[in-house]
């Protein structure tokens, strides 16, 4: 069962760390990793260095968005393509994330935790809900309190 008192501060709690998480993410690239080094990385996986910029700032804003909530369904699902970009740039290093250059356990996880944000909702504390989705099965779906 789901309590339906509690439920809008548990999406809040994972929508506010997904969030913390892109943003940590956009600071490493930019800070740690530097962006001619970041691009130099993409080249050397064969992708186009030009998705450097696109990438850091696809995570800078979409951490912020979900931070704040704004449209935090709707941002976490338009960074899906960025995880699963991540995850699969770290498939073939194995399974935990210890291995050498990372492995898959951590995206992974990053992608089950953005596929629940869009399934339960914005949560509590959301400046900017995102618009209902539409009707599922008969019924439409409402955005959580």
């Amino acid at each position: 069962m789901i309590d339906p008192r509690l439920a809008p501060y548990g999406a809040f709690v994972l929508r506010v760390t997904l969030g913390v998480m892109f943003v940590a993410h956009a600071y490493l690239k930019l800070a740690v990793f530097t962006v001619p080094g970041f691009q130099g990385f993409l080249a050397s996986l064969g992708l186009p260095a030009a998705l450097a910029w696109p990438i850091i700032l696809a995570e800078l804003i979409g951490g912020l968005a979900l931070v704040l909530g704004i449209y935090g369904r709707a941002v976490a699902l338009l960074l899906l393509p960025v995880l699963l970009g991540a995850l699969a740039v770290h498939a073939p290093n194995g399974w935990l994330f210890t291995a050498a250059n990372g492995g898959w356990e951590y995206p992974a996880f990053l992608v089950v935790a953005a596929v629940v944000q869009v399934l339960v909702g914005d949560g509590a504390f959301a400046l900017k809900p995102t618009p209902r989705l539409g009707a599922v099965g008969g019924r439409a779906l409402s955005r959580p309190a």
